[in-house]
């Protein structure tokens, strides 16, 4: 788990507009067809969440649709912060931020959440927010609407210890690599010549283009794990394993890439 994976997949969604959109479709697959043009802001967050395996720390109440009893749940858990501009400075990136805008900073008023994606000091932050002009947008908010956030229980570790995978570049060799190479077979892409050797080459740039551009991007290479490459490629190893489930073409990740996987707290499942 990480706040960047996190932060990653909030991002790839950016200009996601209107509604029935992918997310909505997906909670309302779990939870119901009213919820296909509901407000969206915090199914947004639990889609985040759970396409990067953050689930159990993001939602430590379970899916959530309504911000006041997602906040609760941070309550009820110990890792509530108020909106206090000194605490709005104390505040990280990847922290669940919830906003009232009749300013009373009371839970059961709360009308809106984002994530944060870098604090700017003064009380004021940078998001990533879903259902904000009925899209996924960057907004500024600042702490006089901030109600308060919730700090995701991430793991306390590193990003880079976290996902080793993220920031791998052309040029790199190990373990990690092999990794890599795994997954981008997994989720659909080609190794044609060299296969998983453990070397980042021209080859596998090419095949995580292969993945990234299954998944909607327009990107002209893909020479390096950004956290945006990193999110497609999971989503498209989810996207294989569900076929598999669901009936389509089975695709296991395999039984080294689960544990690699695992070792990293990152879930596959989406259901």
């Amino acid at each position: 788990m990480s706040a960047r994976g996190m932060l990653a997949e909030a991002r790839a969604t950016i200009g996601m507009s209107g509604r029935p959109n992918e997310i909505t479709k997906e909670y309302a697959a779990r939870h119901g067809d009213e919820f296909l043009r509901a407000n969206w802001c915090d199914m947004a967050i639990t889609y985040w969440a759970r396409h990067s395996g953050n689930a159990s720390a993001v939602l430590p109440g379970g899916d959530r649709a309504y911000t006041p009893w997602h906040a609760g749940d941070f309550q009820k858990v110990g890792r509530w912060h108020s909106g206090t501009a000194a605490n709005v400075n104390q505040a990280k990136p990847g922290d669940i931020v919830f906003f009232d805008w009749g300013a009373t900073d009371r839970v059961s008023a709360i009308d809106h959440v984002g994530v944060v994606e870098k604090v700017l000091g003064g009380g004021r932050v940078q998001t990533v927010e879903a259902n904000t002009s009925d899209a996924v947008c960057r907004r500024v908010r600042s702490s006089g609407v901030i109600a308060g956030y919730g700090r995701p229980d991430y793991g306390g570790s590193s990003t880079s210890q976290e996902d080793p995978v993220i920031g791998l570049k052309e040029g790199d060799k190990g373990e990690a690599v092999v990794a890599a190479q795994r997954l981008v077979l997994y989720a659909g892409g080609t190794l044609p010549r060299y296969g998983v050797d453990g070397e980042w080459g021209d080859e596998m740039s090419a095949g995580l283009l292969q993945v990234r551009k299954s998944m909607g991007s327009d990107v002209k290479d893909a020479r390096e794990m950004t956290g945006t490459a990193y999110a497609q490629l999971m989503r498209a190893v989810a996207r294989a394993e569900a076929a598999g489930a669901g009936g389509g073409p089975a695709v296991d990740v395999g039984a080294e890439v689960r544990r690699y996987l695992e070792g990293l707290h990152v879930r596959l499942d989406v259901t």
